[in-house]
């Protein structure tokens, strides 16, 4: 029965993919449609079930790109306990990205940038605000609306010198001693974001 089910669907599929032998729009863009045809067949050989549905079915309308690039970046800096930033329209981001420090602008081209422990600064006119940030992902969209998910952060001020030099000393050592791969990993990201603490806070 399944059997049958599928090769009409690639019957209806192969149809409607020689009428529209020209350039498609993102799935996004396209409104979820049902095929009469493909819903109909299945009824007949299958009248208990329900059609099957695409993973389009489930999808939400792109948000509408502006015809003009806005004056301002629409930021949410969310961590899994805490929200920091909530729709705040701010001038410029930088983020700590694998790729290097980069800058987001409203307009910023859409993107999918993984983060590495460093430093994220938030600049509202003369307002800077900076966290550090052990890792995430930020992900720029083309309505200049950036989110930003991290999975620790802290205002750099808050963050104590003499505790960063005490923790780089420890993993340093831990590392040296480590034995095992998982020893060897753990002491490794502990110096990578202690070190990465350290030179934020120096500068």
């Amino acid at each position: 029965m399944l059997r049958q089910a599928s090769r009409l669907l690639s019957r209806s599929v192969a149809a409607g993919s020689s009428k529209s032998a020209t350039a498609r729009g993102f799935s996004t863009e396209v409104p979820s449609t049902i095929d009469s045809t493909f819903v109909e067949s299945w009824k007949k050989v299958a009248p208990n079930m329900d059609p099957p549905q695409t993973p389009s079915s489930f999808m939400k309308p792109r948000p509408s790109t502006a015809s003009s690039i806005p004056t301002k970046l629409t930021v949410n800096f969310v961590l899994p306990y805490a929200s920091e930033l909530s729709g705040k329209e701010v001038d410029m981001v930088i983020i700590p990205a694998t790729t290097g420090q980069m800058g987001v602008l409203p307009g910023h081209v859409p993107t999918i940038a993984e983060l590495k422990p460093g430093i994220m600064s938030v600049h509202e006119g003369t307002d800077v605000n900076k966290y550090f940030v052990s890792s995430g992902f930020a992900f720029l969209h083309a309505n200049s609306v950036a989110d930003i998910i991290a999975v620790e952060a802290v205002p750099l001020e808050n963050i104590d010198p003499s505790q960063v030099q005490k923790g780089l000393a420890e993993f340093t050592q831990k590392l040296a001693a480590a034995s095992t791969d998982l020893e060897k990993a753990e002491a490794q990201i502990g110096v990578e974001v202690h070190s990465a603490m350290n030179a934020a806070l120096t500068g």
